[in-house]
């Protein structure tokens, strides 16, 4: 996926619970503020709405899709709201395989260094570490050290823009980000608050990790 390997620190927003009657502004706050990449889970209801809207209003350089996708179902579901991304929370070489033979950009969940090779070997675009809160920043060095260099390492769980730079020391080149960005009813001052804070993290990494 060219709009994925272009960024240097994709930073992956998880709308879960996102309704379709949210997903306008939701996503306009959260495109205005630099997020590229959304998320949208398919255990809850209306997330394939939800896609559909957010693919709608989505900038060119942008890419809309699931999450907790499970299946090929899961993957045919996603692609007939006009997602292109598919992520999920373990490792199912199938699922990424077809994902990716359907031009879908892949980040599967990973605990371990068999499920990443795995994941990889099927075609995976980038690591989703889940839950980052068990794979801990030692473990992303380790992990890091095994890995081919060019593998995008993505922490999922728990992360803030406070706890951003210690995985990042480790060798996280990205992060999905959850309930410090987004959660239902979640006010829309707040949520660009949210945003405006995390995109301020990714700046300040990424002018570190340049120096």
């Amino acid at each position: 996926m060219k709009l994925f390997d272009a960024d240097p620190f994709p930073l992956a927003a998880i709308l879960r619970g996102l309704t379709p009657q949210e997903a306008p502004e939701v996503g306009r706050i959260l495109f205005d503020a630099g997020f590229r990449i959304l998320e949208v889970p398919l255990n809850r209801p209306g997330a394939l709405l939800a896609i559909e809207a957010l693919r709608a209003m989505a900038p060119d350089d942008a890419v809309v899709g699931g999450g907790t996708m499970l299946s090929r179902e899961h993957v045919d579901q996603v692609l007939g709201a006009g997602g292109r991304l598919m992520v999920s929370p373990n490792c199912e070489p199938d699922v990424i395989s077809y994902a990716v033979e359907k031009k879908m950009l892949c980040l599967p969940g990973v605990a371990t260094p068999t499920e990443a090779y795995r994941a990889l070997a099927a075609g995976a675009h980038g690591l989703k570490l889940f839950p980052a809160e068990m794979i801990t920043p030692p473990v992303v060095k380790a992990l890091r050290s095994i890995l081919p260099s060019q593998t995008r390492l993505l922490p999922v769980g728990g992360i803030t823009p406070e706890n951003m730079e210690v995985f990042v020391k480790a060798g996280a080149n990205g992060f999905g980000i959850g309930g410090a960005l987004y959660q239902p009813g979640v006010e829309m001052g707040r949520l660009q608050a949210a945003a405006q804070a995390f995109m301020a993290a990714r700046a300040r990494l990424m002018s570190q990790t340049a120096a």
